[in-house]
């Protein structure tokens, strides 16, 4: 399937244009043997939770680990994605591979994304620990792998993303907004950008109703 562009985020907002890649990994979605659900419920995650105005090429494509490696660096390199997430095939089964593709395309290695996100998902199921999932750094592009299920994707993503904004601020790339009844972003607060001024005057204006 080629790589399908979407739009998002509110082109007033305090943050800068970012670019996402979502990387699909799956044979039988990528053959048509059954709707990728998975990539999806990323796209819906960055609707609710980015404000700053970005778009984002998905693609679905095999358990091929030249294939996922090319994808990612096509969107790293190519796409001028600041975040490449992909989804699916960090198990334990023979043509799960996307964490060595990752590790093979990725300069630095961050691995408590992964240790995050077991972490998470350990709450919810046992085989959470059969999960190999990482994240690594290429050029200026943060690549993350999230869980095949879109119940465990919005579960961990929903939790560590709240860190990626300012992982991605820290490799010189956009400073992305969230909306913070969905991710509450965290940056310290010499890294913040002051709110628009329209914002400021509401925020002004129902802290002195609450007064």
């Amino acid at each position: 399937m080629p790589p399908v562009q979407l739009l998002g985020g509110d082109p007033l907002s305090i943050g800068d244009p970012a670019v996402f890649g979502v990387i699909t990994v799956s044979d039988r979605a990528s053959s048509g043997v059954y709707e990728d659900l998975s990539g999806p419920a990323i796209l819906q995650f960055f609707q609710e939770a980015i404000e700053s105005p970005w778009t984002a090429q998905y693609a679905v494509i095999p358990d091929e680990q030249p294939i996922i490696e090319q994808t990612i660096k096509d969107m790293a390199d190519k796409e001028g994605c600041c975040l490449v997430v992909t989804t699916g095939g960090t198990g334990p089964a023979p043509r799960d591979v996307t964490p060595e593709a990752t590790e093979a395309v990725c300069s630095r290695m961050l691995p408590g994304y992964g240790e995050q996100m077991r972490s998470i998902s350990l709450k919810y199921v046992p085989t959470a620990v059969l999960s190999r999932q990482t994240a690594g750094i290429r050029g200026k592009t943060l690549v993350i792998n999230l869980p095949g299920k879109p119940k465990s994707i919005r579960e961990t993503f929903d939790e560590v993303f709240k860190s990626i904004p300012y992982c991605i601020q820290l490799m010189e790339g956009p400073y992305i907004e969230t909306n913070a009844a969905v991710v509450p972003a965290f940056r310290p607060p010499a890294d913040k950008r002051p709110p628009r001024p329209a914002a400021a005057a509401a925020e002004a204006a129902v802290n002195a109703q609450g007064q």
